[in-house]
């Protein structure tokens, strides 16, 4: 499987649009990088799993160096754990990092949720609108892979929007366990239609420009998956960290 030479952004990938001003040559490991922790974040690769480096090397048709790179870059992120000259293993999640993660996400979010809303230009609200479309149709398609990939979508979105692009690629970095925990929680009853419900909400709050009301649905919206902790670590207890 050859790496192409070029890669788009999620966001024009995901909604169809030109990418021009964000295409970017990027190097063999960053594409091995993205493309492994898309597979650990999204489960298919279990925390606890061994992964060899000669053959994810051979998978992605690439020698070992840019594999040892993108494992060296998701062990600083916390999504390996490297046993020099043993083996290598995705890391199991820890809820302490998760919660610290979270605390960063919910400081950052509602204040872009503030800046929004006190915001007189609703036009910048249009990506944000435009994927949570996209998001409803992967909820009527049943498509937890394309929902989930456009959750992450929307709250970049509004980070954009707000002006704060940099500081969501510094969430993203950190991320890799309490996503874990929501694609954990995703298939729960309910739980992918009360995203919708509250991603709606956020953006009808911020664009009536109702500061407090906004804030409010961001905190509720956000705090979802750690209230269901306990029962996610009950049904899948090898995936934790004891």
């Amino acid at each position: 499987m050859n790496l192409p030479e070029l890669t788009y952004t999620a966001d024009a990938a995901m909604l169809g649009e030109a990418a021009s001003p964000r295409i970017r040559r990027i190097s063999a490991s960053e594409q091995i990088h993205a493309a492994l922790r898309e597979r650990i974040v999204t489960l298919e690769l279990a925390p606890g799993r061994n992964l060899s480096r000669q053959e994810i090397a051979a998978y992605y048709g690439v020698s070992q160096t840019p594999v040892r790179d993108a494992m060296l870059k998701l062990e600083e992120e916390g999504l390996l754990v490297i046993f020099p000259q043993s083996k290598t293993e995705v890391s199991k999640i820890d809820i302490e990092q998760a919660r610290e993660t979270q605390f960063l996400r919910l400081s950052v979010e509602l204040e872009v949720a503030r800046r929004l809303a006190d915001s007189h230009d609703r036009t910048v609200l249009a990506s944000a609108a435009k994927v949570l479309s996209f998001q409803k149709s992967a909820l009527e398609d049943n498509d937890l892979d394309r929902f989930s990939r456009l959750d992450r979508l929307f709250h970049r979105a509004l980070c954009d929007a707000a002006g704060v692009s940099n500081l969501w690629d510094l969430i993203v970095s950190r991320s890799g366990h309490i996503d874990r925990l929501r694609n954990l929680n995703l298939p729960d009853p309910g739980k992918p239609a009360s995203i919708v419900h509250y991603h709606s909400l956020i953006l009808d709050r911020i664009a009536a420009g109702d500061t407090s009301a906004a804030v409010d649905a961001v905190r509720s919206h956000l705090s979802g998956t750690l209230a269901q902790i306990d029962d996610i670590k009950s049904r899948y207890p090898k995936y934790f960290l004891s």
